[in-house]
């Protein structure tokens, strides 16, 4: 099979990354920690297979994620792991709204801070 027959697989468990709700590299520029001009060259994987940046999405509708070993929140400060919890869930919300948006382009996939962030620096 042809690589551009194959999808989007995930580099950590080989499985297919069906959409953009599931995507870890697309919850990382909806952060504003991959710039746009990185995504046609970085490898996918699944929310879930990134146990360090998962296990700050608190929502009913998410399964938790428990990340082991020195990155795990259970191990860092209270205040960090809030602030980060508060972040990475409204990511991961505004994500999983994105198909029934409507927007015209990529570029308006961001958290709005991370847009004017990008725009103030010349990148958007």
């Amino acid at each position: 099979m042809a690589l551009c027959e194959q999808g989007y697989l995930c580099e950590v468990c080989g499985g297919d990354v069906e959409g953009i709700t599931e995507s870890d590299l697309y919850l990382r520029y909806v952060l504003g920690e991959v710039p746009p001009e990185k995504l046609h060259i970085l490898r996918e994987r699944h929310i879930r297979c990134n146990p360090t940046l998962a296990q700050f999405i608190v929502d009913p509708k998410f399964e938790a994620v428990a990340c082991a070993g020195p990155f795990a929140k259970a191990g860092l400060d209270p205040t960090y792991v809030a602030e980060q919890e508060a972040r990475v869930t409204r990511a991961w919300r505004r994500l999983q709204e994105i198909p029934s948006l409507g927007l015209a382009t990529i570029q308006e996939y961001p958290l709005p801070e991370v847009i004017a962030a990008w725009q103030a620096e010349g990148r958007a």
